[in-house]
């Protein structure tokens, strides 16, 4: 391989992070409404999509109430992905190194797949381990952002900013109040991150594989790759939304009403009892939608920035190898 080949090249970790906090702010801020219908929706059996935004609307600020809460939900979802694209990175390069290692002592030959991906290429297995495992890191150390944000979202609670928020939770919840409904989010997140990447690569290699037949994978458009890993972002997020929209369910009842549902178990039992099967689906759509589109744009801004990191580093060091 040359010295100027942009797939010897990986970005810096810090690259990682700027693309990860530049795709996860577009995102948050442009579905910011998608998100916060979802919270009005899910926090009780009265609720509905067309009574909750016709509520919005008829209000005095509709577009301000639509985007309420875009700070945390801007600084989670910001730095969650920088904090997430960057561990997944990591992660997934160290276990390709691991496997390159054990491939080699063994004389056994990778198998090379066409994709658009700028990350290292894996097994449907090691794909669902480095996506879960990245996923449920992130959100522990985003959790606190994530309670407020839903608080802040909800009309349960009349909080006046971001910081009285936060007093009011410490003041009556303590800092265990700031990690409500981890363990819904944790099993919410890592099988939906863990099935998401796993889609979201095979998608892709088989996305790869049909272009190919039209057009050889070294004259293909950056454009064409965009488009592959967009569609694949909607695909994997739309299948894993479904799969996992229960454990949101619960994570929102336990996040909005702590004292009333106490922990997984018991919000499972008593959203059984009150609201029917129904209300672990409550949100679905919304749910599905946002993130299809939050997905497919996080993903194609971080690989396009990645990819031109990437081809830019190489491009820098090729020059100097010339001089």
């Amino acid at each position: 391989m040359s010295n100027g080949s942009a797939s010897s090249k990986k970005a810096h970790p810090t690259f990682h992070f700027l693309a990860g906090l530049t795709s996860g702010l577009s995102s948050a801020v442009l579905l910011q409404p998608a998100d916060l219908l979802k919270t009005r929706v899910q926090q009780s059996r009265s609720s509905s999509l067309v009574p909750v935004l016709r509520s919005i609307l008829s209000g005095p600020h509709p577009i301000a109430s639509l985007w309420r809460g875009t700070l945390p939900s801007a600084l989670r979802t910001g730095f969650g992905s920088a904090l997430y694209f960057t561990t997944l990175s990591s992660l997934r390069q160290v276990v390709a190194n691991e496997t390159a290692q054990r491939n080699l002592s063994s004389g056994m030959l990778a198998p090379s797949a066409r994709s658009s991906s700028v990350l290292p290429k894996l097994s449907n297995i090691q794909n669902l381990f480095t996506g879960a495992t990245a996923r449920v890191f992130a959100g522990f150390v985003l959790m606190p952002v994530t309670v407020i944000k839903v608080r802040y979202e909800s009309d349960f609670y009349a909080y006046k900013s971001i910081s009285s928020a936060a007093r009011s939770i410490f003041a009556q919840e303590g800092l265990r109040g700031f990690f409500t409904g981890f363990g819904a989010t944790a099993v919410r997140d890592a099988p939906y991150a863990g099935l998401y990447v796993l889609f979201y690569e095979a998608t892709k290699v088989r996305l790869n594989r049909l272009a190919s037949t039209e057009a050889d994978q070294s004259t293909r458009s950056s454009g064409s790759s965009a488009t592959i890993n967009a569609s694949s972002g909607v695909l994997a997020a739309g299948l894993a939304t479904g799969v996992t929209n229960p454990f949101d369910a619960v994570k929102t009842r336990l996040q909005l009403m702590p004292q009333k549902y106490g922990n997984m178990l018991k919000a499972t039992r008593l959203m059984i009892k009150e609201d029917g099967l129904k209300s672990f689906f409550d949100g679905l759509g919304l749910r599905m939608g946002r993130k299809a589109l939050s997905s497919a744009l996080a993903w194609t801004v971080y690989e396009e920035l990645i990819g031109r990191a990437e081809r830019i580093v190489a491009r820098h060091d090729q020059d100097k190898t010339i001089i």
